[in-house]
């Protein structure tokens, strides 16, 4: 269909493409027609470019303030019946090599021993006990993630929640050059390929015949998040209200703040509720969309939809979701990742809604900086529940830079003897080479940057408050 906008050279472009696709016998025919599907929608410059001034902030209708949401039944037969509407899904496709571990970075230990994918399993357990509901895990895993992850969920094989694992679609990458696929060019390893972000889990879970099977079960809802999210846990509150209002997407957002003025925003735009992400702001109107008092709240990627929904629309082909194209290079040769982002899909649903969330339902965990946050004392572990110290005052978390000698959680791990107290730290910055003997306290603005050829270990038990350290002369 998209091809019929093409210029004619975009035509011959596609028309060779196919020819090559067709012969990767390494994907499915489903892999190979969402690929050119997704690559006739780049070509024909389908960008959704938003015309700024029909953009409307949306009411509490479409963005429901949480604490305005009734509680749950508090009988525990209806809640057991809330749950067994419910499948969890962790995204599980992303490596650890950002923080320098090999393998799923859902198996990064996150506190106490226990890696993120642990921490889930025993909140699903525990719940399932609590409320003799069977609330299964789905996790969606990447070519790159799903063997290692096979080998690790049969830790979990005695526990009491149905794990399933599947697969997102493998695309090949695109080479800028003569837009062919890097894997016909002979580059038959995973460096040929790559994930198409994770707004594919709707017809992946699809094609992988997940979503028949739970339909099939009686599942009504699937709770979609990062695996690295600490605080995306299932909530009964939100999950009553989706089923008492029968909204087919909910995604949640939560206030701004200034590290996150580049997330994507929701708006009201032509009657719908969508999101906006920076790659569609024009130029003249990126300042006002990172401006914390027009936009003010975010994606989360904390995202809740109907089951039945995701199947009649993707059986229609209508989850046309804004292309991203990411270009990367691979050994000298310049490359193109086209990708789709799941919170994209919230203006295909009907009755589609923003849910505004306390930002304790967004804790995710990108690099040693928010290991740090979430192994200090500031949080403590309950029932595989990561909970904030109420200790702290201030609702929020101090800012952590740290530099590339912590940036792998090896070296980060040896050069802590342990974790500093940080409830009452209000920022840190931390460079060079620095060591942290155990029992050290921080407080206020920290700064500590060893200069070049410096070794600065700080004692065991230091306290140091709104300082600034460049040597041991500075303790």
């Amino acid at each position: 269909m998209a091809a019929a906008t093409l210029s004619p050279a975009d035509s011959e472009k596609l028309s060779k493409l196919q020819s090559a696709v067709a012969g990767l016998n390494q994907i499915s025919e489903n892999e190979k027609n969402g690929f050119i599907n997704l690559v006739a929608r780049y070509l024909s410059g389908e960008a959704q470019h938003v015309e700024w001034s029909n953009i409307q902030t949306p009411t509490d209708e479409v963005v429901v303030p949480y604490d305005t949401l009734v509680p749950p039944p508090d009988d525990a037969s209806e809640i057991k019946k809330l749950l067994d509407k419910l499948v969890v899904l962790k995204l599980n496709g992303g490596l650890g090599t950002t923080m320098g571990c090999t393998g799923p970075k859902s198996v990064i230990e996150v506190r106490g021993g226990l890696t993120f994918l642990d921490l889930i399993v025993i909140q699903i357990e525990n719940l399932n006990s609590k409320y003799g509901s069977n609330v299964p895990l789905l996790l969606m895993n990447s070519f790159n993630t799903h063997d290692d992850t096979l080998k690790i969920v049969e830790k979990y094989k005695d526990s009491n929640i149905e794990i399933h694992t599947f697969n997102q679609s493998q695309y090949p990458r695109l080479v800028i050059d003569d837009f062919l696929p890097l894997p016909s060019k002979g580059k038959t390893g995973r460096d040929g390929w790559y994930p198409p972000g994770h707004g594919d889990v709707f017809p992946s879970l699809s094609n992988s015949g997940k979503l028949d099977a739970l339909l099939s079960q009686g599942k009504e809802y699937v709770f979609v998040a990062n695996s690295d999210n600490l605080g995306a846990i299932v909530d009964l509150k939100i999950l009553n209200h989706l089923v008492q209002n029968k909204n087919e997407y909910c995604m949640e957002v939560t206030p701004k703040t200034l590290a996150d003025v580049k997330g994507g925003t929701l708006i009201s735009y032509e009657g719908r509720v969508q999101l906006l992400e920076i790659a569609q702001v024009p130029d003249q109107h990126v300042n006002e969309f990172k401006s914390i008092e027009k936009f003010k709240i975010f994606n989360t990627n904390n995202l809740w939809v109907n089951l039945k929904a995701i199947k009649r629309l993707v059986e229609a082909d209508a989850l046309k979701m804004e292309i991203i194209p990411n270009p990367k290079e691979v050994d000298g040769v310049k490359v193109l990742q086209l990708e789709t982002a799941a919170g994209a899909a919230i203006r295909f649903f009907d009755n589609a809604i923003g849910i505004n969330v306390p930002r304790s339902r967004f804790l995710p965990v990108k690099a040693t900086s928010d290991l740090l946050l979430v192994q200090s004392d500031l949080y403590t572990l309950e029932d595989g529940f990561v909970i904030r110290n109420k200790a702290r005052a201030n609702p929020a978390n101090p800012s952590i830079e740290l530099g590339p000698e912590f940036k792998k959680v090896s070296d980060f791990l040896s050069r802590f003897k342990s974790i500093p107290s940080i409830v009452e730290l209000d920022s840190l910055k931390v460079a060079g080479d620095v060591w942290f003997g155990a029992g050290v306290v921080l407080k206020g603005k920290v700064s500590i940057v060893a200069k070049p050829g410096v070794k600065l270990e700080i004692p065991d038990g230091a306290v140091i408050e709104n300082k600034e350290i460049n040597g041991p002369e500075d303790l």
